[in-house]
Parts: C-alpha cells; sequence; structure tokens
C-alpha cells in the first residue's frame, strides 16, 4: 500500500489545486498595493485588451473569454466600478446586455499591473525556463487540453 504522502505527490488534480491556490496569493500580495486582487485583476487585463480599439464588450463576451461565471464577472466589474477603474452602460444594440469600458485610471492600473503579473509569471515559471520556454509551451497546452475537455471525458 503507497504511503499517503507519495498518494498526495502524484495526485494531478491535488497538485493543479496546490499549485492555483499558491500562485493566486502570491498574486495577491503583488497586486494589493494597486488595490486588486487576483480576481480583479483576472478581469480588468483581459478587458483592457478587449478594449484596446475602443470597443465596448458586454459582460458575456468577458465571461466567454475568462470562462468565468457571468454572475462571478458581474460580482467582479461591480467592483472595479467602485473604485472608478471600470464603467457600466447599457447596450445600445440590446438593452439587457451591459457594455464595459476602463476609466482612464482603470487603463493606467491595467497597463502597471499586466507589467508586474508578467514579470510574475516568468518568476514563476522560472524553474521550466520561464514563460518564453518550451517548457512552459507544453504545460500550458497540457493545461488548455484538460480545460477544454468536457466534463467526466473518457
Amino acid at each position: 500500500m503507497a504511503d499517503t504522502e507519495s498518494d498526495v505527490n502524484a495526485n494531478v488534480g491535488y497538485l493543479v489545486w496546490r499549485l492555483s491556490t499558491r500562485w493566486r496569493a502570491i498574486l495577491d500580495r503583488a497586486l494589493a498595493p494597486h488595490g486588486l486582487t487576483q480576481a480583479q485583476y483576472s478581469v480588468l487585463a483581459p478587458l483592457y485588451g478587449l478594449t484596446g480599439d475602443g470597443t465596448r464588450p458586454s459582460q458575456r463576451k468577458l465571461a466567454d473569454l475568462t470562462g468565468l461565471d457571468a454572475v462571478y464577472i458581474s460580482k467582479l466589474v461591480r467592483a472595479l466600478e467602485r473604485q472608478g477603474l471600470v464603467t457600466r452602460a447599457a447596450s445600445s444594440v440590446d438593452p439587457r446586455a451591459v457594455e464595459l469600458a476602463l476609466t482612464e485610471q482603470g487603463a493606467e492600473t491595467a497597463r502597471r499591473t499586466i507589467e508586474l503579473v508578467h514579470g510574475m509569471r516568468d518568476r514563476l515559471t522560472a524553474p521550466l525556463g520561464g514563460n518564453g520556454s518550451e517548457r512552459t509551451a507544453e504545460l500550458a497546452a497540457m493545461l488548455r487540453e484538460l480545460l477544454d475537455a468536457p466534463e467526466g471525458a473518457e
């Protein structure tokens, strides 16, 4: 019978959860001086990318892009709005939809924190060779494969 320690260290789900928890805590500490949590950043950074050309994406589009639940996106967007980083407005095309835009302060915060997080990712992936390494790319591809697989895939 295998001991508990080796079972835990061979459990992929547990390892992914531990790594995710660790990275989130590290990013939360790094982002705190900017008034953000890792969860808020996970909305702010993609929104920055989506709005670069002046587009006002919907909350639904942001939820689809990030893979986060629409209700969670709404909660995070409201927090960012209270901080003066994001504005929300009813869509002119679909009154049920909410369109998003970054304020000037939101765009500046996004630029600063994207640079910060990119540096953090490089340090966190250093054991694999950093952000641009082949090993990191392989890991990212495997994680995407797991994320894209239907639940209960055989």
